[in-house]
């Protein structure tokens, strides 16, 4: 795939980074009842800590989508099974995303703020490239020889 050298991601991902960092609000922490009692509402409505937004969904998406790669690498899963983890995480990824937006306002600092947004949009890149290997390079990734009930998905 040479859709961009490292150095020119690098950039863009700076660039982005910059962006982010510039344009966030000036708004103090709110005070708030226990958000814990709410947990997914509060942070769905941007009164949860940024960090209690983030950081649990962050770790549970990233191993999920570790788990998913290493088990349709080593032929464990099918092709489809792998495709159907992705579309299952995929609604949770959007409301992640917004909670994390409306929630970043309650970061202790603006290059939090910007890092976790980053963060997040990041992760749609990541889907972009892998419904690219999916599409183009499946045989490449996928252990094709050893998907016999699933071979037709390879191609």
């Amino acid at each position: 795939m040479h859709l961009a050298s490292p150095l020119e991601l690098l950039i863009i991902t700076t660039a982005l980074f910059l962006i982010l960092f510039l344009t966030h609000p000036l708004h103090e922490n709110l005070t708030t009842t226990d958000f814990r009692t709410h947990y997914l509402f509060s942070a769905w409505n941007g009164n949860a800590p940024l960090s209690w937004a983030f950081w649990p969904f962050f770790l549970l998406l990233n191993s999920s989508l570790f788990i998913a790669d290493f088990l349709a690498k080593t032929g464990v899963i099918t092709v489809s099974s792998w495709d159907d983890i992705h579309f299952v995480l995929l609604f949770p990824l959007c409301w992640w995303t917004l909670a994390v937006w409306r929630c970043s306002k309650n970061a202790k600092t603006a290059a939090w703020q910007a890092f976790s947004r980053l963060v997040t949009l990041s992760v749609f890149f990541e889907y972009a490239v892998k419904l690219s290997i999916r599409i183009d390079y499946p045989r490449i990734f996928f252990a094709c020889e050893d998907l016999l009930l699933d071979y037709g998905s390879c191609f």
